[in-house]
This record gives C-alpha cells, sequence and structure tokens, in this order.
C-alpha cells in the first residue's frame, strides 16, 4: 500500500501533540467518517449525513471503522451502521445513550465552524488527549450477541459475503487489543476486495454514477420546470409511475377513459401505502400529504397545465398515436410528452405530435414505484433541454436514468437466445435453475415447467424473467390469443399460463394449459431435448452481452462499463455486476467459445449466435470490455 494512505494519515492524526477536531457537515461516509474517528474531538451540524457504505461495495471499511465505530457508538449501533451501510443523521446518532461519537452538536451548519474553533480553544489545554483506541468496546452477551447477529445476517445476505465479514470485524473489537482487531480488519478488506461480488458492486458503483453524464449535454445546460405530472393510464403501471412522483410531492393527474378503471387505480395506489403504514414505512401525515396530491380525470383537456404527461397505455402503436395525437392538441407548449413504451420506436411515436423535440421515453421498470432503474429513451429529435431535465428528475425521484437510444438491448436477444427459428427443443432447465421465482415461472425452448426438483443453483440473480410466465415463440398468437379468450391475463386474474392463489405468487400448473402447449409442440414435430442449467444462463446472458458488442464499436468506459452494465438494475442482481462484467469474470475468450459452440447446433440460429466484432476483437487479443 502506498503512502501516505488513509490509516498512515489517521495514526499521525491519533498522535498529534495538539487537539485535532472535526468538524463534520453534509456528509461524512467511508473514509471520511473514519478520518474523523481517529481525531480527538467531533462536532457535527445538524442533518449531517453519517455512514460507513463500504458493505454496498462489497468491502468492510478498512481504515479502523470497524474498530473505532463501535468503541464511540457502542456495539450494537456501530455494527447495524456497518452491516447496513445506511446513512444516519447526526443529531439521530447524538441522542444514543452513552455514545462518544459526537462531543457536540452544532447549532447549524451555518455556525459549525465557529462553533468548532470555540470548542477548540475550550479544550486546547486538556491532557491526556482523549482517543477512540484506548476506549473499552465489549457487549454483554459477548459471544451469545454475535451469533445472532451472524444468523440474522447470513439470511438476508445469502450472495454477499462482505456483510458477513463486517460481524466478524466489529466482534474482533471487542475480543482484544485495538491493534489485533485493526489487524483482522485489514486481512478481511484486503481478501474481499478480491472477491468477484466486491468487483461486480464497484463496477455497478462506478457506472452508476457515470451515467448521469451525457457526452454532448453539457451540465449547464438548461432545465425546463416540473411543477406538476400527468399520467395516462391507470393500470399497475400508471399507478406506480404516479407514485414515484406523489412520493417526491409533485402533484399528479391520472387520466382514464373510464371512472371504473380510476377508481381501481387509485384504490391500488392506496392499498400500496397503506401496506407500507402497517409496516411502518410510512407515517400517517405523509400518507396524507401524497393522497392530497393526487387528482384524476377522464378528459385530456384538464392535463393541459402539466409540466410533464407519461403515457403508460396499452402497448400497441395505434393507442400510443391516438394518445399522442391528443396530448398534441392540449398541452401547453414546452410541455414534456414522455412514454413508458419498453419496445415500440419513439421516433414513430414522436412523429405522430407536431413537437418531436418535446418527446421522450421515459421507461419504468416494474413494480415503477420500487424498480430504481429508469430507461431515458433518446429519439433523433428529443433536445437536450428535454434530456437535461428529465435526467435531474430521474435523481428527484431517486432513479438511476440510463439513456439510450431507440435501438434498445433485452428484449430481442432474449426472444432469439430461448426460441430460435426452426424446430425448437424443449427443456425444464429454466425451472432447474432457480435464478429466482421468477424464472421457475418461465417457459425455456418450448416447455411449460411445472412440478419442483433439484437442479444447480447458478444464482446469477434475475429479478424478473425476459419474458415472464409464457412461451410465446412455441405458442403463436392464436395459442395466446386462445388463453386469453379463457379469461387468463396472468396473476392479475388469478390465471395466465398458470394458476395463482390470492395473496401469493407461486404458479400452479394447469392442466388444460399444459396439454395445449404439448398438443401444440407435437403438431410442430418438435421432440423435447434437455439442456443443462449452464447453458439456459449462457444463453440468456451471452446474448445480451452481443448485442450490447453490436452496439458499441469500440470498447471505452463511457459504453460498455456503464450503460449496458446498468442492465443489472433490472435484469441481473449487483453481486453480478451486469452482463459485460460477468462476461469479463467468465473470460471473453470462454464467451466467444460458448456461441460458437451454439452456432454449430443445426437447429440453432447461427448468424445470431456470430460474435459481434468488439467481442471477437477483444476475446482474441486477451482483454476485457471494462
Amino acid at each position: 500500500m502506498r503512502e501516505p494512505n488513509l490509516p498512515s494519515v489517521i495514526g499521525v492524526l491519533e498522535h498529534s501533540p495538539k487537539p485535532v477536531i472535526a468538524a463534520i457537515h453534509s456528509v461524512a461516509m467511508g473514509g471520511g467518517l473514519e478520518l474523523a474517528l481517529g481525531c480527538h474531538y467531533r462536532i457535527a451540524a445538524p442533518g449531517a449525513s453519517i455512514a460507513l457504505p463500504e458493505v454496498k461495495l462489497g468491502l468492510l471499511p478498512g481504515a479502523g471503522g470497524t474498530q473505532r465505530l463501535p468503541r464511540l457508538l457502542g456495539v450494537e449501533a456501530a455494527l447495524n451502521m456497518v452491516v447496513s451501510g445506511e446513512a444516519i443523521p447526526s443529531e439521530k446518532l447524538a441522542m444514543l445513550p452513552g455514545q462518544k461519537l459526537f462531543d457536540k452538536i452544532a447549532t447549524s451548519a451555518e455556525t459549525l465552524a465557529d462553533e468548532a474553533l470555540a470548542f477548540a480553544r475550550s479544550v486546547a489545554d486538556v491532557r491526556p488527549l482523549p482517543l477512540a483506541r484506548d476506549l473499552p468496546c465489549k457487549h454483554p452477551q459477548g459471544d451469545g450477541y454475535f451469533q445472532f447477529a451472524r444468523n440474522m445476517v447470513k439470511a438476508m445476505s445469502k450472495n454477499y459475503p462482505a456483510p458477513l465479514k463486517c460481524v466478524d470485524a466489529v466482534a474482533a473489537a471487542t475480543k482484544g487489543k485495538f491493534a489485533d482487531g485493526l489487524a483482522v480488519e485489514r486481512e478481511t478488506f484486503a481478501n474481499l476486495m478480491l472477491t468477484p461480488e466486491s468487483r461486480a458492486l464497484q463496477h455497478i458503483f462506478l457506472a452508476e454514477r457515470a451515467t448521469s453524464k451525457i457526452p454532448d449535454v453539457p451540465a449547464d445546460t438548461a432545465q425546463r420546470t416540473i411543477k406538476s405530472v400527468a399520467v395516462i393510464g391507470a393500470g399497475t403501471m400508471g399507478g406506480g409511475i404516479a407514485m414515484n412522483f406523489l412520493n417526491a410531492g409533485i402533484p399528479v393527474r391520472m387520466l382514464e377513459m373510464k371512472q371504473e378503471a380510476l377508481d381501481r387505480g387509485i384504490a391500488t395506489i392506496r392499498k400500496n401505502y397503506e401496506s407500507q403504514l402497517k409496516k411502518g414505512k410510512l407515517k400517517q401525515d405523509k400518507y396524507d400529504q401524497r393522497i392530497a396530491l393526487l387528482s384524476t380525470t377522464l378528459s385530456y383537456d384538464e392535463l393541459m397545465d402539466a409540466d410533464l404527461v407519461i403515457e403508460a397505455v396499452f402497448e400497441d402503436i395505434g393507442v400510443k398515436e391516438a394518445v399522442f395525437k391528443e396530448l398534441d392538441r392540449v398541452m401547453k407548449p414546452g410541455a414534456i410528452l414522455a412514454s413508458n413504451t419498453s419496445t415500440l420506436d419513439l421516433n414513430r411515436i414522436a412523429a405522430f405530435t407536431q413537437r418531436p423535440e418535446d418527446v421522450v421515453g421515459l421507461h419504468f421498470f416494474s413494480p415503477a414505484n420500487v424498480m430504481k432503474l429508469l430507461e431515458v429513451v433518446r429519439g433523433a429529435k428529443t433536445s437536450k433541454e428535454v434530456l437535461a431535465t428529465v435526467m435531474a428528475l430521474a435523481k428527484k425521484i431517486k432513479k438511476t436514468a440510463v439513456v439510450s437510444g431507440v435501438r434498445r438491448l433485452y428484449r430481442q436477444p432474449h426472444d432469439r437466445a430461448l426460441w430460435p427459428p426452426g424446430r425448437l427443443p424443449s427443456t425444464k432447465a429454466a425451472r432447474r435453475s432457480r435464478w429466482t421465482r421468477h424464472w421457475r415461472n418461465s417457459a425455456c425452448h418450448g416447455s411449460i415447467p411445472y412440478g419442483r426438483s433439484g437442479g444447480q443453483r447458478h444464482r446469477l440473480g434475475h429479478p424478473q424473467a425476459p419474458l415472464p410466465g409464457a412461451p410465446r415463440h412455441e405458442i403463436q398468437q392464436d395459442r395466446r390469443s386462445a388463453v386469453r379468450k379463457k379469461g387468463r391475463f396472468g396473476q392479475k386474474t388469478g390465471a395466465g399460463w398458470y394458476d395463482y392463489v390470492p395473496g401469493k405468487r407461486d404458479a400452479i400448473p394447469n392442466a388444460a394449459v399444459v396439454k395445449m402447449i404439448e398438443d401444440h409442440r407435437a403438431s410442430l414435430g418438435i421432440t423435447p431435448r434437455k439442456i443443462s442449467d449452464e447453458e439456459i444462463v449462457q444463453r440468456l446472458v451471452f446474448s445480451l452481452v452481443n448485442e450490447a458488442a453490436h452496439f458499441w464499436k469500440k470498447a471505452s468506459p463511457a459504453r460498455p462499463a456503464t450503460s449496458t452494465s446498468c442492465i443489472s438494475l433490472a435484469t441481473v442482481s449487483p453481486f453480478r455486476g451486469g452482463p459485460m462484467q460477468y462476461a469479463d469474470e467468465v473470460g471473453l475468450f470462454n464467451v466467444v467459445q460458448a456461441m460458437r459452440r451454439f452456432a454449430q447446433n443445426p437447429l440453432d440460429d447461427a448468424k445470431f449466435w456470430e460474435p459481434a466484432p468488439l467481442l471477437a476483437k477483444l476475446a482474441a487479443a486477451g482483454k476485457t470490455f471494462n
């Protein structure tokens, strides 16, 4: 480790012959907080965010945080902070009984410097100087408490090694000398740095930060004011979208064609908020404020004053055309017209208006009030002002915005990867691989999965399937229509490709649907074959990797390392780092070899599996995307 490093700097502060006072305002996180912990005294402004968030990068505090914080704050409070990585307001920490983290809370951020200087004068002659490392550190239940903590943490972080190691490091602080605990922390930190989970989390962290920067949209680009929002459609998606803005204190007006649809939408929003109330995640006054910001209408004319309108209607270009022509008619000049489309051409949608520069895609992922990713689709004529506005707005509603062009990833490559043209093999491997509960419910290669059996757990971590619950390509449009004609529209009706019990999301096979699929497969002359879990994983991920590589003509930090990695927010859990990072971990040479094996299958699509030029070039050179 190069000198001077953070532990060395903290050591210099601790051994200073003069008192060192840390004046904390705004944010003290990670190494910044560890630096403050090494000072003799600490004074904080109210509202300062205090955290040791290293666990979110697959690490633990590596400059004494796991050793000093328990001595200053108490073992339990410190362990909760280290394991969760969450920020806590300074004044809340100052209220903990027996805490020695803060010697004083300033009156305000504006008076912090003056109060810190006055405090320094008051302790200038006090000796010996207080050191966090000299304080006692014990827990009354000792090993019993830490074993309980390990059991809790293990159950909640099965794919992440860092949280359990955080428990071990804090436990070390209670068992011996400060120097011994510090050695445990440093060794554990170094080991965690080498884990693929930590590399993945760090990759995503940097990628998410990079997505806020659009090369040709300067930071000082003018933004439009968004004081009110309109949402077209009060269904599941529309209601979820509305909640994002209500949560941020922005008034929302929802439009539907029928009062019954509006009533259902409002009821769903209320139900979601009431669930948060019962769990203690929302206070009554906040609930009342958010509901008060929501209004409804059956007329487009009543949307004319909204600064932003987002349509969340049926995914059909004809329906979108009707909606955007109405919006073009009624919305005031300067209003932003946004589409939540996940698959349709935004340029076609923009062409339905006389103001294509005001049209942008805002694709929320379901459930819209929960999923962090917001795909901002930039049309050919979308103005830079509109882009800057929606990117800033995304931050306000706590979304990670990723800008894409009209041609987008995910659906198409997964369609082709799972159901290549020609005679389709069948498998239950998607159910066996059990990436998540959704993958148990997804059909791959022409077979609807049913029953439960073992199988290797690849733990790639897709929170949603690319084609949840529907073998779309083997079961042609007439078969899907046949299912829908029977009133089987999915989980929301309790019946789709599967049956569903109210209150649960378990997919229960339906004998009639299974027979329909098997009969259709037989009519096509398809013979099922077993496919390994490994092949299923490779088909899904490598198809995304190849499609992304076609997008980017050359590797650069702003491309595969950022936008494509943020697919992980919607498709692959953070501990894998997204498709490009996952491919790097596997090795691009191995990725290319697997794709060439798929291409050799006479029933597969050889052209689809042809490596993109960038992928082939990097693999041949022994390089990676990142």
